[in-house]
């Protein structure tokens, strides 16, 4: 699947480096409209950002309190678009707001950001938002804390519970459509001649391998690499001297953590939009993966982005608050079942608070700065990543002097678009319930969706593949075969973390390590000496990325 042979020998429209969410969105459209596109992304797909977000597809209520209307309206648009290409992944989502005395939004202004939310999804397909006064929301959320409490509102957004496989189902369909995709390809260099970007040299950090994509006479190279924009710039060279692509930061990231926790005494049937007791910032309690999803933290970052953990503070930080809004709770430390933290790729902002920095993109065009055929995204939202991709498309077919052809990704369907009450549902249940569970065949359809059939097929071909990988688990033997044959997995971070959620299954995985290196090498022709050098990346992935300090002492 990798022929570097071929690409090397290929002139590309488009060459795209980063291989998160948006960078997804732009080569599924670019693609889907004929233009010959490449995707590089130096680790995973979606292993940046867009792995660490709240999971949430939302208009972004607080958006409204900034004046950002036209951002609120884009999203909300692209939520529907979303809840109708892609339902087997993007859910409707009740939310709930518990509105206190004491803090920074009253009844009054919650209601009537409730009103203009409603305004502006008015083609919406989800209920309206609804009211309540305070003795009708204690009757329904008794375990909150009452103390000042006014009332509540209750509205709808989406959830993507797996948002790592949003990405991927972009990459699929930007390949089905004739894309070349690339997970582990780091761009080393970026060569111009005159005012335009001719070759992007990149390494194979697979096999160490060079290899140089080059660009058609009129070519556009995109740069979607979220948080690491700024060091992409930087590889620019012109007559074999470094010539950075600009010398201003565009990129101004904040750090956002989360906390994944068990069921709790008082825990939500709902998610709970909450602000904070002690500093009015509001964050998010969220029902996930059977477990609850709690978060985030808001700090300007400036360090290392390769290794980014939640910290002591901002875990107790978390567990306080949510004690504080559920007094019930009583979450501790030991509570813990998963952290993560990444960075938000914001515009650069020196000097505003974190919460108030814009959350809508820019597409900067690099003509600015001497570069003709170069275009930098700065921001984007997981929620918004289509429409970003429709017009960095439309900006590419401008710049290329083309008649643009029309976009296709607001209605097209994503590769494993089905809904629950499709017929394929329980004719699968029907053609392998004598070997699988329905819990096992449900669970397929919730991750895959209507590729979850080719999952099962590999069952059909070889009945060891059916086997779970644990008594406590739904999860098989297959997925893990079909991560590496049909979804770009190279690595158990890939498998256990973004192709499946094997990860977050207590002991963060660990204890499943043995099962999977012995499934890696029976069928996918893994050597034992590369599971025992994947294990110990695992292993020190967890370490630095998602096990607290205080687990680790």
């Amino acid at each position: 699947m990798r022929d570097f042979a071929q690409i090397q020998q290929t002139d590309y429209d488009v060459i795209i480096i980063g291989g998160g969410i948006n960078g997804a969105g732009v080569a599924r459209d670019a693609a889907l409209r004929g233009l010959r596109t490449i995707l590089i992304e130096k680790t995973d797909f979606a292993s940046g950002s867009s792995s660490w977000s709240t999971r949430l597809i939302h208009g972004g209520l607080r958006y409204l309190e900034y004046f950002e209307f036209p951002l609120v309206r884009e999203s909300l648009k692209e939520r529907e678009v979303l809840l109708h290409t892609a339902p087997h992944l993007v859910n409707p989502l009740q939310l709930t707001i518990p509105i206190y005395r004491d803090r920074s939004r009253p009844y009054w202004k919650i209601w009537v950001g409730m009103i203009l939310y409603d305004i502006f999804s008015f083609d919406k397909t989800l209920p309206v938002h609804r009211m309540l006064p305070k003795a009708k929301f204690q009757q329904l959320f008794r375990s909150l804390d009452g103390e000042n409490l006014t009332g509540g509102s209750q509205y709808y957004d989406g959830q993507v519970t797996l948002a790592e496989r949003l990405c991927l189902e972009n990459i699929i369909s930007a390949q089905n459509a004739g894309a070349t995709v690339l997970n582990y390809v780091e761009v080393t260099e970026i060569l111009l001649k005159g005012s335009r970007i001719t070759d992007v040299v990149c390494k194979d950090k697979l096999t160490g391998e060079s290899i140089t994509i080059s660009g058609s006479a009129d070519a556009v190279v995109i740069n979607t690499a979220g948080p690491w924009i700024d060091y992409v710039c930087k590889l620019g060279s012109k007559a074999g001297k470094d010539f950075p692509i600009g010398n201003k930061q565009k990129n101004g990231s904040t750090k956002g953590s989360h906390i994944v926790v068990g069921n709790f005494p008082g825990a939500p049937g709902s998610t709970l939009y909450v602000e904070a007791k002690s500093d009015g910032r509001p964050f998010f309690i969220v029902p996930w993966l059977g477990m609850y999803l709690i978060g985030t933290t808001d700090i300007p970052y400036k360090d290392d982005l390769e290794n980014i953990k939640a910290n002591n503070e901002e875990i107790d930080y978390l567990l306080r608050e949510t004690n504080n809004i559920i007094p019930t709770a009583n979450l501790e430390r030991d509570d813990i079942k998963f952290t993560y933290s990444g960075v938000r790729p914001l515009p650069n902002s020196e000097g505003k608070k974190p919460g108030s920095i814009t959350r809508k993109h820019i597409i900067f065009d690099h003509r600015k700065e001497g570069v003709d055929n170069f275009f930098t995204l700065i921001g984007g939202k997981l929620t918004t990543y289509r429409n970003v991709g429709e017009e960095m498309v439309d900006a590419i077919f401008k710049r290329m002097k083309r008649s643009p052809k029309p976009c296709r990704t607001d209605s097209l369907p994503l590769p494993g678009c089905i809904l629950p009450s499709d017929a394929r549902i329980q004719k699968a249940i029907t053609e392998y319930g004598s070997t699988l569970s329905t819990n096992t065949i449900d669970h397929l359809f919730t991750i895959y969706g209507a590729k979850a059939l080719e999952v099962l097929t590999l069952t059909k071909e070889n009945p060891e593949l059916s086997e779970p990988l644990s008594p406590d688990l739904p999860d098989i033997k297959a997925q893990i075969v079909y991560a590496v044959e049909s979804e770009f997995a190279h690595t158990l971070v890939d498998i256990m973390r973004r192709r499946t959620t094997l990860a977050m299954n207590g002991h963060y995985g660990m204890d499943l390590l043995p099962i999977l290196t012995e499934t890696l090498q029976k069928h996918c022709g893994w050597t034992q000496e590369k599971c025992d050098r994947a294990c110990a990346e695992y292993r020190f992935y967890m370490e630095h990325n998602c096990i607290p300090d205080y687990q680790l002492t």
